[in-house]
């Protein structure tokens, strides 16, 4: 079984909905969703990000967005900016789920490659404490600075909405990501501040201008922990060849997004069967990005998974896909955990 390190996961956030079930969703795990200790264990899921995700509290009836994002063209209104005053008790609560499951004795919060590498060695889940959209930190940065002493190694200024870092890219098919302005003058300090605090920037999310002023700012490699490719599906998440080539350039890094709005060509978010639409995306990432810069980033819990995949147990489903495609075995190594490993030494360093 090759073990799988992955970019993105939403499992902090079936947690905050159901915190009194929290022991059983975990282990012996329910059932549900795509995340648990048994099927992580099944799938080789050794580590990966997990996501310190804020909701917006006036977010559409899941089943409009189901029905909205399955009909072609769709543009989703976004949420409103959520202040720090509102947006730090849930994210301290999902952190709080995160140093629970350390408590549990089966996932580690790891500050380090070597952190995660003396994990993966016991047998413990290597987690990453990440931040999905920094609306959890306010203008003058010094929340930064507390979570970074929690354990945050990994940030997103954004998600979607805004924030007073910076914007996202709305959920919109056809479309590209350039939808707005640039970082605000608190997102370029950000900026500043994770690079001398090691903390990794993830691109996801973002809209083209501000991931040009990352790029401009930024003394560390570029990623994107859960993007696919804008050539093969033109959804405003996903990022055009020159980004890649940008993200290529500083060495850095692109985890595919198993969402399958992301993946099919028709921008529907049913799900699907077969691996060809994973295999256009990854064949165009890797052509750009070179055998080094390309990972997976699940986005499970968060997203509708290709049938193919259904939860995290089927991710050694996928590498053997990956392998009948013609992917050698190093490459497939490289995908599952590899280059994760190897971007996160470039970025945090020793």
């Amino acid at each position: 079984m090759i073990p799988v390190f992955d970019g993105h996961n939403d499992f902090l956030l079936r947690l905050l909905r159901d915190p009194a079930n929290r022991q059983e969703i975990w282990n012996p795990g329910e059932g549900k969703g795509h995340l648990d200790l048994p099927r992580m264990r099944a799938g080789g899921f050794v580590g990966g990000f997990f996501a310190i995700y804020i909701p917006s509290p006036e977010e559409l009836d899941s089943g409009d967005y189901e029905a909205i994002m399955d009909a072609p063209p769709y543009d989703l209104p976004l949420g409103a900016l959520i202040g720090v005053d509102e947006a730090l008790p849930v994210a301290m609560a999902m952190a709080g789920h995160l140093m629970w499951l350390e408590r549990t004795g089966d996932l580690t919060i790891c500050r380090s490659v070597a952190d995660i590498r003396r994990a993966m060695d016991a047998g413990r889940i290597a987690a990453v404490m990440h931040m999905e959209g920094a609306e959890a930190i306010g203008e003058d940065l010094d929340a930064l600075h507390v979570w970074h002493a929690a354990g945050l190694r990994s940030l997103g200024p954004v998600w979607s909405r805004p924030t007073v870092f910076g914007h996202g890219v709305p959920f919109r098919f056809p479309g590209g990501p350039d939808t707005g302005d640039g970082l605000t003058e608190a997102g370029k300090r950000l900026v500043k501040e994770c690079n001398q605090l090691r903390i990794m920037l993830d691109l996801s999310h973002l809209n083209e201008k501000g991931f040009d002023d990352i790029a401009a700012i930024s003394d560390a490699p570029l990623v994107a922990t859960h993007s696919n490719a804008h050539a093969v599906t033109p959804s405003t998440r996903n990022l055009t060849d020159r980004q890649l080539r940008v993200i290529r350039d500083t060495n850095g890094m692109v985890g595919l997004n198993y969402a399958t709005i992301f993946l099919r060509e028709d921008g529907r978010k049913s799900t699907f069967e077969g691996w060809d639409p994973i295999l256009r995306h990854l064949d165009h990432l890797i052509g750009v990005l070179g055998e080094d810069r390309v990972g997976l980033g699940s986005d499970f819990d968060g997203a509708t998974m290709p049938a193919s995949i259904g939860d995290v147990s089927g991710q050694q489903a996928l590498l053997t896909a990956l392998a009948q495609h013609g992917y050698g075995e190093e490459l497939v190594r490289k995908i599952a955990h590899e280059n994760w490993l190897a971007l996160l030494q470039r970025t945090w360093g020793g």
